[in-house]
């Protein structure tokens, strides 16, 4: 499927200033005069057990934890294994706390039933003790033979994503969406323009989205106390000058 419009990057110019992106270690730092981003990481159960607490002492400031999951062929919703305990431990060291849905939606119909699903699992961890600041909608192509959503026409697939954040924020969460360039550039200009976007790109000195965005996922291969598995590392931005 070729993209709707075809962004020619020379014409975008950024609110930030990527000059001033520093690192210390694996930490990735922008700073202005009066504000500082903030730096975390996004998990689910393919990171096993996760240690909070020890997470915690390399000053992550926020996680996302994943949600759940339409399955890509029977199209079946799911649980992360460790949504709840992922959940429940980032709130309890102290870390922000906001999820995501892997979506396999191939209609609004679904993508609406997704973003109920979602709802429940959060608001049952918040009943266990968790809190959530935001939800993010993540749907993304895949390798595997069958699977119903990937050749989702660019007008369904943004007809999807804006059904499903409408819903988070009705509910009194921030929505996001989440992508790389490729799944980013098959929504229409107004869908981007909707929410905040979560963009991912890795091995790059700066992002060369030509739209704006508020986090970035900057690594797929971050190691973090706690975590057995390689992790990836996102930065939130302070708002835009």
């Amino acid at each position: 499927m070729g993209c709707t419009e075809s962004p020619d990057r020379k014409t975008y110019v950024s609110p930030y200033n990527w000059g001033r992106l520093r690192y210390t270690d694996e930490r990735l730092i922008y700073s202005v005069a009066n504000a500082s981003s903030q730096w975390g990481i996004d998990v689910s159960e393919h990171q096993h057990d996760i240690d909070w607490p020890a997470v915690a002492t390399a000053n992550v400031e926020f996680a996302f934890v994943r949600i759940g999951n339409r399955g890509a062929t029977a199209g079946a919703l799911d649980v992360d294994d460790r949504f709840m305990e992922n959940a429940v431990g980032a709130r309890h060291a102290n870390i922000l706390t906001s999820g995501y849905f892997f979506s396999q939606a191939i209609n609004e119909d679904e993508a609406r039933e997704e973003a109920f699903f979602a709802l429940e699992q959060v608001r049952q961890a918040e009943i266990a003790g968790a809190f959530f600041r935001a939800i993010a909608y993540d749907h993304e192509r895949v390798n595997v033979e069958g699977a119903r959503a990937n050749d989702l026409s660019n007008e369904q697939l943004s007809q999807n994503t804006i059904t499903f954040c409408n819903i988070i924020e009705e509910a009194g969460y921030e929505p996001l969406i989440y992508g790389n360039k490729r799944d980013l550039l098959r929504l229409d200009e107004a869908t981007r323009q909707a929410y905040p976007i979560w963009f991912a790109e890795y091995d790059v000195d700066e992002p060369t989205a030509p739209f704006d965005f508020l986090i970035w996922q900057y690594s797929n291969a971050g190691t973090i106390p706690g975590i057995s598995t390689r992790v990836d590392l996102n930065i939130w931005l302070p708002p835009a000058p």
